[in-house]
């Protein structure tokens, strides 16, 4: 196989899988094969291989079970609980987390080797995520459990909610492989929406606030947030504004209402990360703005399935 794919397996060699049989596994050689002509492989293997004539015996055989994946849909309702554990610099900030209070549960049914979680977007250890949720799905490894019933997933469902309430989860369920595309499909034309708290330090005229409802669909410049430099590169990225609407709260704040482009930093556009965001709310309404508190309201992706009652 070195002879007709030498780069991709050169590629694998340095490649870390836990999980794989090796540079050489069966999902691999079938993938490079089907990349091949067949004069190409011919001019490589001319003769078919021969019969083997003595037994063939192995020193290990080490097996494995194909993923398990259950999808859903999460609530948080805590502005101290972070998707998934908070590391910096190696030490933990906060106790639990998203991903943790759901995948033990799920993980003490399954018993699996480890576990991916992943979702569509995330949301700040501040934010909270309301509404129908936010989708989300976690592969189970090297499982020993797989065969579950819809019963079975929805009393670990109703579990996960008896024993906290920061989370909830909904429409918990067994997907396929070949359905966890749809969690990241459109990334960039699904939309969002959200509340924000928003203050204005020197006060605000009300009558301000009417004219976000009228304005066209704004787009913004964004260069990376400083906050998240630390992870994300450099980069200016257009963001789409659908809609705006704001209501009065009292002479200082008010709230914000917005429709959004996935991908968009709400606090953000509101105070403008010192000219990084252009235009910022600030910019627009000729105030010193800031931003208190952000919830989701909506994530706009019709994923999975919705679940009978």
């Amino acid at each position: 196989m070195d002879q007709l794919c030498g780069g991709l397996f050169a590629a694998r060699q340095k490649q870390h899988r836990k999980y794989s049989n090796g540079v050489y596994s069966k999902q691999a050689v079938d993938t490079a094969i089907k990349k091949l002509s067949d004069q190409d492989f011919l001019n490589v293997c001319p003769d078919l291989p021969s019969i083997p004539d003595e037994v063939v015996s192995f020193s290990s055989l080490q097996c494995q079970q194909a993923p398990l994946y259950m999808a859903g849909r999460y609530n948080k309702y805590s502005r101290d609980l972070p998707q998934t554990p908070w590391f910096v610099e190696g030490e933990r900030k906060l106790e639990s987390s998203v991903q943790e209070l759901l995948c033990h549960t799920l993980n003490e049914a399954v018993h699996a080797e480890d576990i991916k979680f992943s979702s569509s977007g995330r949301e700040d250890v501040d934010v909270r995520c309301l509404g129908n949720g936010r989708p989300f799905v976690v592969e189970f490894l090297n499982p020993c459990h797989t065969k579950f019933s819809q019963e079975d997933v929805t009393k670990l469902q109703d579990s996960i909610n008896n024993s906290t309430k920061l989370i909830r989860l909904r429409d918990l369920q067994i997907v396929e492989k070949k359905d966890i595309k749809n969690l990241k499909e459109g990334e960039e034309e699904k939309t969002k929406a959200y509340c924000a708290v928003c203050i204005a330090h020197k006060g605000y005229n009300p009558a301000l606030l009417e004219r976000l409802a009228s304005m066209p669909e704004l787009t913004l410049q964004q260069k990376t947030p400083l906050r998240v430099l630390h992870r994300r590169p450099l980069a200016t990225r257009p963001r789409n504004i659908h809609s705006m609407r704001a209501s009065p709260v009292d002479e200082h704040f008010f709230k914000l209402h917005l429709t959004t482009q996935a991908g968009t930093y709400i606090k953000e556009f509101v105070h403008g990360d010192l000219g990084r965001t252009s235009p910022s709310l600030g910019s627009i309404l000729d105030l010193d703005v800031d931003i208190v508190a952000l919830d989701v309201e909506n994530v706009a992706l019709d994923w999975p399935p919705k679940c009978d009652e």
